[in-house]
């Protein structure tokens, strides 16, 4: 497996709770990406990309979405997988997150077009 020819052969065998791993990384690789031009500190990077792969944005980013039937289920299913939240942040707003970056990782793995849809 590549990160630029995921093996997608074994897709059901994976947890909801590792696409949500893989779609955390994906996501906030693709801030990062965002963020890159023009050049900044490192520091500023770093607040630029946090207040956006924050629970809370991407819950907002969830919400924000036209899911179809499929990609809501799995959302569903990222929400149900979520671990629990700190006791800073509603539970709720954790879920959703979850769910958001279940939905990223197995876009990743399936369906890059849609992801850079999703992305936009």
């Amino acid at each position: 497996m590549s990160i630029f020819h995921p093996d997608v052969d074994r897709l059901a065998e994976i947890p909801v709770a590792s696409l949500a791993y893989l779609g955390d990384a994906v996501y906030e690789l693709h801030i990062r990406l965002k963020y890159l031009q023009p050049p900044r500190t490192a520091n500023s990077y770093h607040k630029l990309v946090v207040s956006h792969v924050r629970a809370e944005s991407q819950a907002e980013q969830l919400d924000s979405l036209e899911l179809t039937a499929d990609e809501y289920d799995l959302v569903r299913r990222g929400r149900n997988a979520a671990g629990s939240a700190s006791r800073h942040l509603d539970p709720n707003i954790y879920q959703k997150a979850t769910g958001f970056e279940a939905l990223v990782g197995y876009l990743y793995l399936t369906n890059p077009d849609r992801l850079a849809q999703i992305l936009q």
